[in-house]
C-alpha cells in the first residue's frame, strides 16, 4: 500500500476472518482490499494486544506521548531505513521501494497485470506495466512462439536464379 494509506490504516481496517485489509479512500478516493496472510493477522493480533492501538492501527504521538492520530509519514520512512540497515541493505530504499518490490515479485510468481493493478490500486493499468520491464525471469519464461515454426532444411530449397555479368572473351 502508499505510505499515505497506511498512516491513516485503522483497526477496524482488518478484516481477520476474511483474511483481508480494507484500503478506504486510497488514491483517487478508491477502496479496495488486500489479502493477509495467517502470520501477518496473528502478528497484527499480538501488536494489537501490546499497543492497543483506539482508532488508527499506527498511532501517532503529539508533544512525545502516544495521540490517537495517523503516524507522520517521516514515521514509516525511518522505520523502513532502519529496517533495511538492520538487514545490511546498504542501497537507498524507501516505503515505495517495498511497494514496487512487492508488484515486481507477484509479476514474477505469475500474478497477471490486471491482479497487480488492482491490489496496488493504479486507476489505469498504464501505471501496471511499468512492472514488465523490470523482471527479466518473468520475461524468460515467457514461451517463444518462433519455436513452433516448422522450418525446412537448405537442403531442400531450390536456388534462386542469378543474374550471371557476361564474362569476358
Amino acid at each position: 500500500m502508499r505510505r499515505s494509506e497506511l498512516r491513516r490504516l485503522k483497526v477496524g481496517n482488518i478484516d481477520s476472518p476474511r483474511m483481508m485489509l480494507r484500503v478506504e479512500q486510497g488514491k483517487g478516493g478508491i477502496d479496495r482490499d488486500i489479502p493477509l496472510s495467517p502470520q501477518l493477522v496473528e502478528t497484527w493480533r499480538e501488536y494489537w494486544r501490546w499497543m492497543r492501538p483506539k482508532t488508527y492501527l499506527f498511532p501517532g504521538t503529539v508533544n512525545g506521548w502516544r495521540a490517537d492520530k495517523p503516524i507522520t509519514a517521516k514515521v514509516i520512512w525511518e522505520a523502513v531505513h532502519g529496517a533495511a540497515l538492520q538487514a545490511g541493505i546498504r542501497q537507498r530504499v524507501s516505503p515505495h521501494t517495498l511497494r514496487h518490490s512487492y508488484a515486481t515479485h507477484l509479476l514474477e510468481e505469475g500474478a497477471d497485470l490486471r491482479t497487480i493493478q488492482l491490489l496496488l490500486g493504479h486507476a489505469d493499468l498504464s501505471h501496471t506495466t511499468v512492472y514488465w520491464h523490470l523482471s527479466q525471469k518473468h520475461l524468460q519464461a515467457v514461451p517463444n512462439l518462433l519455436e513452433r515454426i516448422q522450418v525446412s532444411g537448405t537442403d531442400r530449397l531450390q536456388r534462386s536464379r542469378r543474374l550471371h555479368k557476361p564474362q569476358p572473351a
